[in-house]
């Protein structure tokens, strides 16, 4: 592929600008030996999953699907066009915001949201079909929630969780995967599915208020303790078998 072509793949802007960059010398290729110049937009260059990029100095591996792990801190909207609150894309380099769609919307998506106020674990891709399969409730892909209880948690209230309750929007009653009472005021409620502000509604519908929420995990993979609110960074190959159960 055009060199050119392949940063405008990755987001760098359109195949005019990304021209511009490697006419102007800010680009560098990993062509087996390290970091070369190139200053070629037209340099025909294998599309080497993983290989390094330095674009305006800064590192860049190409991939082509964006899988990547976000800590998402309180006070952000998982929204393009937030009302209230900041985006989280704005936690996100702007190559990942502008990788190029064939949909309106360019860039990664969340797979599922989180509410502004809610912490933790969110995948963001431009893999559509992974979205699709994350999302849905017919794959039962895990979802680990911690929640902080405004009232002291009972062996009852665990038990109609598990059992499962019933919601303003749907008779069936909605059932937790897992659930256990970590502490006094802590719950770890597990969900394979992800309907609006649900655990919120289902603690409220088992006579208990939710005063703090952050996911921990999804499939099997946990949150690394070592990305920090705010924080990104790529998934793995074995992470994405973790998260995907494939």
């Amino acid at each position: 592929m055009q060199l050119q072509d392949i940063l405008y793949s990755q987001g760098f802007g359109t195949r005019r600008i990304c021209a511009g960059l490697i006419q102007q010398g800010y680009v560098q290729v990993d062509l087996g030996n390290g970091l070369v110049d190139c200053d070629d937009p037209l340099q025909e260059v294998d599309t080497h999953e993983g290989r390094m990029y330095s674009v305006q100095g800064v590192l860049w591996p190409y991939h082509a699907k964006a899988y990547v792990l976000l800590h998402k801190p309180a006070g952000y909207e998982c929204s393009h066009k937030p009302s209230a609150w900041p985006s989280l894309y704005t936690l996100l380099p702007a190559a990942l915001r502008q990788r190029p769609q064939k949909s309106a919307v360019q860039g990664v998506q969340a797979v599922g949201r989180l509410d502004q106020d809610t912490t933790g674990m969110l995948v963001l891709t431009d893999d559509g079909p992974l979205i699709h399969r994350m999302s849905s409730p017919r794959h039962h892909v895990p979802k680990v929630y911690e929640v902080t209880t405004d009232d002291p948690l009972d062996a009852k209230q665990v038990q109609r969780l598990l059992d499962g309750v019933v919601l303003d929007d749907s008779p069936k009653p909605v059932r937790a995967a897992a659930c256990e009472a970590v502490a006094e005021h802590h719950l770890r409620l597990t969900l394979t599915e992800g309907k609006y502000h649900q655990v919120k509604r289902m603690l409220a519908a088992v006579g208990n208020k939710v005063v703090g929420l952050h996911r921990s995990q999804i499939g099997e993979m946990p949150l690394p303790e070592a990305l920090k609110p705010g924080q990104w960074r790529w998934i793995t190959g074995d992470e994405m078998q973790l998260l995907t159960g494939k």
